[in-house]
């Protein structure tokens, strides 16, 4: 492994455990109830889409670094992984801002994040079809 998948397979690992402190965080709010039943769901959420998808990262990257594809090819599907994880989760986390503030933004932000993803895994499986 080198170049692009190298480096993001660095970013994702020592990003998870700022997942694993969301967790943490995530107990507080909830014994805290400072927060609404939907702020809280939307945290929730967030934090469960962070740990699984940069754990799918973290395979798509292993399946990445054994195709063919250009070294360009690599950088872009390692920036759309990236920006599609902090953009699917982030956009929850944009809900949580006061009552009308954050919602159609975030759901605008979580499907541009979505949109990412699924652009990054078919650019994966082109990579491995065509290895």
């Amino acid at each position: 492994m080198h170049g692009p998948t190298q480096l993001f397979t660095v970013i994702a690992l020592v990003s998870l455990p700022t997942v694993m402190y969301g967790g943490y965080a995530l107990m507080g709010v909830m014994r805290d109830r400072k927060l609404s039943e939907h702020q809280r769901a939307m945290f929730r959420a967030g934090h469960a889409h962070a740990g699984v998808l940069l754990i799918l990262a973290l395979v798509a990257l292993q399946i990445l670094s054994r195709t063919t594809l250009s070294g360009t090819t690599l950088w872009i599907a390692c920036f759309l992984l990236l920006f599609g994880i902090l953009a699917q989760s982030g956009g929850f986390f944009l809900h949580l801002l006061p009552e009308g503030k954050g919602g159609k933004l975030g759901g605008r932000v979580t499907s541009v994040g979505a949109v990412f993803l699924a652009a990054a895994t078919l650019l994966t499986a082109y990579g491995v079809a065509f290895a």
